[in-house]
């Protein structure tokens, strides 16, 4: 039954991602009010917004709050129209500054790492496939659905890109490298660690918080260029990704010191535009000393 029920939401989501944009966000507007009414993770949108902006009122609190559920609602919409998009659609939807470094690095021979976090529309990102040099490929974590990760999957790898579980990923590149292949691996680092995995604390949007050391475990093995991809919401539909150079020679720097760039560059993204940030997640739950400068707003 629960299979069945599978096809049958996968069905609907298909005839949903045919629909134009314009029908596309008045559902999207019709969701924005119901999880704003229900108010949708609230208490852990509001407790991560305080201790990241202890300096803002409970006014503003909340207005970033309302204008994070207005882009996850847009979010959730777009990665289904993915399904449907045509490649003509995308490269006017999606537009990408500094593609020519990417591009420069590949005609040097050079891989590279792409550094990103759960910010914007993120599911389009690999849109940018379509632009480089490289091939564009990405680690993820498998559902638990099957049904529901083979769709994911195959949303991810709509324009030509190559998906890797954590566990395979390194297998994957030594074929990549054996067909001198030149890649792009893109690395959303702003998730929390297994416990039993943390090795690493710093602070992080005035927080004590544990971060992934892999971006830089794998752009020091590989000595790739690191770089940080930026994902900025125009309006409605409309994207640019910036391709941020972060780390030229990651195999001559100091240990953490990737990490820290990296942290840094997605700090300062967040800082400009906090809505856009994924805040509905418990991103410090295994921070047992939290704040670490100014005590957030009682």
């Amino acid at each position: 039954m629960q299979k069945i029920g599978n096809y049958i939401a996968l069905g609907f989501l298909w005839l949903f991602s045919l629909q134009p944009f314009f029908m596309l966000y008045i559902f999207s507007d019709i969701l924005y009010h119901v999880i704003r009414l229900i108010g949708y993770r609230r208490a852990v949108i509001n407790e991560n917004l305080r201790y990241a902006f202890p300096d803002k009122s409970k006014d503003e609190i909340r207005n970033i709050r309302l204008k994070f559920y207005k882009g996850f609602c847009d979010s959730m919409i777009e990665t289904i129209k993915l399904q449907t998009i045509s490649e003509k659609q995308m490269r006017k939807h999606v537009r990408v500054k500094n593609v020519e470094y990417l591009n420069k690095l590949a005609d040097e021979g050079k891989d590279a790492i792409g550094v990103m976090g759960h910010y914007s529309c993120w599911e389009w990102v690999p849109s940018l496939n379509l632009h480089t040099k490289h091939l564009a490929c990405a680690t993820y974590r498998p559902l638990v659905n099957v049904e529901f990760d083979k769709y994911m999957l195959k949303l991810r790898e709509k324009w030509g890109n190559l998906n890797f579980t954590m566990r395979d990923t390194m297998r994957e590149i030594v074929k990549l490298k054996r067909k001198d292949q030149r890649f792009l691996i893109g690395l959303i680092a702003d998730q929390s660690p297994d416990k039993n995995k943390i090795q690493y604390w710093t602070e992080f949007l005035n927080q004590n918080t544990a971060v992934l050391l892999g971006p830089e475990k794998m752009a020091k093995a590989l000595k790739s260029p690191v770089v940080f991809l930026k994902m900025t919401r125009l309006k409605r539909s409309y994207y640019e990704i910036e391709v941020i150079p972060l780390v030229e020679k990651p195999e001559l720097t100091e240990d953490y010191e990737v990490t820290e760039i990296h942290l840094k560059c997605l700090e300062g993204i967040i800082k400009e535009r906090p809505e856009d940030w994924l805040w509905s997640h418990k991103r410090w739950k295994y921070s047992e000393v939290r704040e670490l400068n100014t005590k957030p707003n009682a």
